[in-house]
């Protein structure tokens, strides 16, 4: 069996180690130890840090993250696994919508004070002020 080190992960994926064992102390990841106290990441233990980082690119928090992963060691099928990545899915688009709507109105009130002052400028500069 092939096994991963935590540095090799690191590069991999271009995270940090602290990031790796932070991930690993949530109960996120479940490495192997040598005798001397080595993690040593499976192939299992890979895809579950690339879902993670996927994840939480994607602005999935830790413990929802966390759910899935369990939900797909209980069913192997992926079944349940998708459900709730569908369902988290939504939510987080919903999410992303509103925010976008935020952005929006808020650039608009900016673009509408940035008009106003330059107008003002304009006004200020030209009556020799």
């Amino acid at each position: 069996m092939h096994y991963f080190t935590i540095s090799d992960l690191a590069h991999e994926f271009d995270v940090s180690t602290r990031t790796i064992r932070y991930y690993e102390e949530r109960g996120l990841l479940a490495p192997i130890r040598t005798e001397s106290g080595q993690r040593l990441y499976t192939k299992k233990e890979r895809a579950k840090l690339k879902l993670i980082l996927r994840g939480k690119r994607f602005g999935f928090s830790l413990d929802e993250i966390h759910e899935m992963i369990a939900l797909f060691d209980e069913d192997r099928t992926g079944k349940k696994q998708l459900e709730k990545t569908v369902e988290y899915g939504r939510r987080k688009l919903k999410e992303v919508n509103e925010r976008i709507e935020d952005l929006l109105q808020l650039k608009a009130e900016m673009e509408s004070l940035l008009s106003d002052f330059e107008k003002r400028l304009r006004e200020w500069e030209e009556s020799g002020g």
